[in-house]
Order: C-alpha cells, then sequence, then structure tokens
C-alpha cells in the first residue's frame, strides 16, 4: 500500500467516526435545541425529517457532483455542509434556517458514507476486514456522541449543546483540512451498453421487501431521533442516561449488523427475517409499557438486537435482482426512505396533540405493518419455490 492510500485510509476513519459522532448526537441534541428555542414537537420531528432527506438526497449528490468537479472537490463541498448546518443551528432558532441546518447535516452524513465506504472498498480491494474497522470506528463515534453532549451542557448547562455543536463542527473542519491535503483518484468510470430493464418491478417479493423497509426505516428514524425526547418528557430517567441509551441502542444495531455477516449462510434468511420482526414488536412494547429502567436498558439491547436484521437480511435476499437490475437498488433505497423522512414528523405532530407517548405509540402500528409485509414475503417466498419445482418437473 501506497503512502497516501495509507494516508486516505486514515483521513475514511477519522471521518467515518465523526460521521457516528454527529450522526448520533442529534437525538440527544434535539430536546436540548427544543428547549431552548421553545420550538413545538411538530417542528422537532420536521427537524429529524429534514436529516433524513439530506441523507436519502446524499445519495443522489453525491453521484451527479463528481461527474463535473471531480471527487475530490466534491467530497469536500459536502463534507462541509456538516459545518455549515451546526453553525447555522447555533446561530439562531429560525425554524426554516434550522431546517435548512438539518438537512446539511443529512447531507453531509450520507455523503460522508458514501464516498468513505467506496474509498477504503478501493483502497482495499474489498476486504471486509477494512470495512469492518470502518463501521467499528462509525460505533465508536456514536458511542461518545452522548458523552460530548453530557461534557459540553457540564461546562456549559443548558446552552452547553452549543459546546458540543461546534466542537463537532471543529473536528470536522480537521477532517476536511486532511481530506484537501491527500491525492484522490476519482472513480473509474463502467461503460454499461445494456439495456436499462425495470422488469424487477413486476416481482411481488420486490414491492413486499420495499413495504418491509419502509416501515422499519419508520421505526429506526423515529426511535433514533425522538427516545432521548420521550425519556425526558415522560421523566422516566436523567437526561444524560437517556443520552447514553440512545447510542447503545445504535452500537447493539451496529455489532447485530456485524454478527449477520457470520451467521447469514448458517440460518436461513426468513428465519433471520421473521424473529428480527417479532423481537423488534416484542421489545418495543416492552419499552413503551414499563418505567423500570433495568427494564428499559434490556428492552433497547434487545430492540437494537431485533432491528439489526431487518435491513441487511431484506438487501441480501434481493441480492439476485440487483446484481441484474442495479437500478432496483436505487428504487428500494427512495421509496423506502420516504418512510424515514414521513414517520418523524408524524410521531412529532401527535405529541403535540396527545403527548409523546401517543407519538412514540404510532411506532407500532409502523412495526405491525411492517410484520405484515414479512408474512407476505415469506409467504410469496414459498410460492415461487413451489412454482419453480413444478415447472422443473414438468420439462
Amino acid at each position: 500500500m501506497e503512502r497516501n492510500e495509507k494516508y486516505l485510509l486514515i483521513c475514511c476513519f477519522f471521518m467515518f467516526s465523526l460521521n457516528g459522532l454527529y450522526g448520533m448526537s442529534l437525538g440527544s441534541l434535539l430536546p436540548l435545541i427544543t428547549a431552548e428555542y421553545g420550538l413545538s414537537n411538530t417542528v422537532g420531528g420536521a427537524l429529524i425529517s429534514a436529516h433524513q432527506t439530506g441523507t436519502l438526497a446524499a445519495g443522489f449528490l453525491a453521484g451527479i457532483l463528481p461527474l463535473y468537479f471531480g471527487r475530490k472537490k466534491s467530497l469536500l463541498l459536502l463534507f462541509s455542509l456538516v459545518v455549515i448546518g451546526f453553525v447555522m443551528v447555533v446561530l439562531t432558532g429560525n425554524p426554516i434556517i434550522l431546517l435548512m441546518g438539518f438537512l446539511f447535516t443529512g447531507i453531509s452524513r450520507g455523503s460522508a458514507s458514501n464516498f468513505n465506504n467506496a474509498i477504503v472498498n478501493e483502497i482495499s480491494g474489498g476486504k471486509t476486514s477494512s470495512l469492518n474497522l470502518l463501521h467499528s470506528l462509525f460505533a465508536v463515534g456514536a458511542l461518545l456522541a452522548p458523552f460530548l453532549v453530557i461534557l459540553g451542557t457540564t461546562i456549559g448547562g443548558d446552552e452547553g449543546w452549543k459546546i458540543a455543536a461546534l466542537t463537532i463542527s471543529a473536528l470536522v473542519t480537521v477532517a476536511i483540512i486532511m481530506f484537501s491535503r491527500a491525492n484522490i483518484a476519482d472513480a473509474s468510470k463502467v461503460e454499461r451498453k445494456e439495456k436499462m430493464s425495470y422488469k424487477f418491478m413486476k416481482s411481488k417479493r420486490y414491492w413486499y421487501s420495499i413495504g418491509i423497509l419502509f416501515f422499519y426505516l419508520c421505526v429506526e428514524a423515529t426511535v433514533n431521533g425522538w427516545i432521548v425526547t420521550y425519556f425526558i418528557d415522560e421523566s422516566i430517567m436523567s437526561r444524560e442516561y437517556a443520552q447514553m441509551l440512545a447510542s447503545l441502542l445504535w452500537v447493539v444495531i451496529l455489532i447485530g449488523r456485524l454478527s449477520i455477516v457470520f451467521t447469514r449462510d448458517k440460518v436461513p434468511t426468513r428465519l433471520i427475517i421473521v424473529f428480527a420482526s417479532v423481537g423488534t414488536a416484542a421489545f418495543y412494547v416492552m419499552l413503551l409499557i414499563t418505567r423500570n429502567i433495568g427494564f428499559i436498558t434490556i428492552a433497547i439491547a434487545g430492540l437494537g438486537l431485533s432491528m439489526a436484521g431487518i435491513y441487511p437480511t431484506i438487501i441480501a435476499n434481493l441480492g439476485k435482482t440487483i446484481k441484474e437490475h442495479p437500478q432496483s437498488l436505487g428504487v428500494l433505497l427512495l421509496l423506502a426512505g420516504i418512510g424515514a423522512i414521513s414517520m418523524p414528523v408524524l410521531t412529532g405532530g401527535l405529541a403535540d396533540r396527545l403527548g409523546i407517548f401517543a407519538g412514540m405509540s404510532a411506532v407500532i402500528v409502523a412495526i405491525v405493518l411492517m410484520m405484515v409485509f414479512v408474512v407476505l414475503e415469506v409467504i410469496q417466498h414459498r410460492r415461487d419455490i413451489a412454482v419453480s419445482s413444478s415447472e422443473n418437473l414438468h420439462q
């Protein structure tokens, strides 16, 4: 490995740990920001949705901008948006500017994920060890997020969240300077002469998979964005413990997803998805019906492990379709991503009208609908196998 490649890997590892830091800090910062500026829960939910919208838009921007400006300039521009976003949030409580700030953080977060994964994959030659290290560092950043917020509020009181936000901005600025000194080659372009086909859209299993991911992302985005606010507003636990549980959730999700890599060949994927959806329902209900901190901690860990198996398993199940029709992944992520955008603001609206518990309870509806699509997908899979076996017998 050349010297520049080693340096670039260090840059990617550092930036991805910061990606986990600021990505997971938003849920901890949200109740402090809403209290500081006197925002309603509806606006708070819209901020989460704006961040998710930015994350979704990043896939498009990270793909199109390098064609015009090159990879390095595009990378530096998109990474800088998180700095701009946090500065906007610190300076004013104007809802429009706050929405733009959260949108920018989402674009930067999604872009960092796209670019860092691609660069590390290219430099390492696709070695899973490098990619696993990359995602492990994301978990390190996520784990440190609540401690940074706690440190900020310890130093600056209720306005200490601004210290945390500006610290993140400063660290990302350091990462941007590091990337600016690296030699970053543009991605190789592959000529595709084959005719685009949308035959995959006729598959029932494909649409059932979209349904599963749509409602899964409803759950993931709402839980990550609202869980700290829920614990604080319901006076269930201290703000500091609530923030640490939010990071615990994501760290457990990451551990679970890494575990899936080693068990996927040993355990049928349909079994994983069924148990994961049932576990998500059971642990989420447990989370809502108890106020005991010990049981809530167990519920958070169980919820994280259950949620971990859903997203990667669905993508793996569609592996053949994605390989034959690469555009199917884009359609899947676009439609499913609407769930992550819509559910947080719906939760916020319900919280304003009926209370935060009602808003969080609405997630149960999304979980039930996700389970319905899981059942439909499993049934359709068995039907497809039966049809295929019948055709083979008649040949």
